[in-house]
């Protein structure tokens, strides 16, 4: 069972969920089903890696709720810009509906801020919407706050806290994040999310989106407590 007060403020989990495919050994059989699982639940996003886009359009079809979404220089960033933009723009040549971006972590710990924030301004002019994944768990709070600074000026939509590995993402955390980025732009949690209370407590803290593999037993469990109110 949850609190009253999440009761009272969600009907439903699925329109913060953000699917993730990004298992490298995950086959088409597999993510047909993950993306069945999408439209069945109308989650808010499905995350995968380039190489499985072309197919997740095809298996996502006209589903309108559920975005498909393409990761840039995933998980470290560590290549050149170049190769980043070129990324973007055949992520959206075959169906990708927005981008999560790595950026360039070593121009932010160099302060070379300026090419740090151009290089997500060219990929935001792909003209997809995008949100930066800027690993925050392990920014001091100088950087944290010059990193979200840079990236909201470049023009990304939303900001995700990590690439999902390390630490689990935590609600003060988000309450951290939020005092930073002043409801300028959204917030994605990611990391380690596999629970409902968790869930929700990320999205009392702040959460927009929520970037998960177990979406489906999340939505289960919370239509099954929500049927105890």
């Amino acid at each position: 069972m949850f609190s009253e007060s999440i009761r009272d403020q969600l009907n439903d989990i699925s329109s913060y969920i953000h699917e993730s495919a990004l298992d490298p050994h995950l086959d088409l059989k597999s993510l047909s089903e993950i993306c069945e699982s999408c439209n069945h639940y109308n989650f808010a996003g499905l995350c995968t890696n380039l190489i499985r886009i072309p197919s997740a359009r095809q298996y996502l079809g006209n589903n309108k709720s559920t975005k498909l979404i393409a990761l840039i220089a995933f998980p470290f960033g560590a290549i050149p810009y170049e190769i980043k933009k070129s990324q973007a723009e055949w992520a959206a040549e075959h169906g990708a509906e927005e981008l999560d971006i790595v950026p360039n972590f070593l121009h932010l710990h160099e302060g070379k801020i300026e090419k740090f924030a151009e290089e997500i301004a060219g990929i935001v002019s792909t003209g997809l919407p995008s949100r930066v994944i800027l690993d925050t768990m392990k920014l001091s709070r100088d950087k944290l706050s010059i990193s979200i600074e840079a990236s909201i000026d470049s023009g990304v939509q939303g900001i995700q806290t990590g690439n999902g590995f390390g630490q689990p993402i935590t609600s003060s955390h988000l309450l951290e994040l939020n005092s930073l980025i002043k409801n300028r732009c959204s917030l994605k949690a990611v990391g380690g999310i596999k629970r409902l209370e968790q869930t929700l407590e990320l999205i009392n803290a702040g959460a927009s989106s929520i970037g998960t593999s177990v979406g489906a037993e999340l939505a289960k469990q919370f239509k099954s407590n929500l049927k105890q109110k």
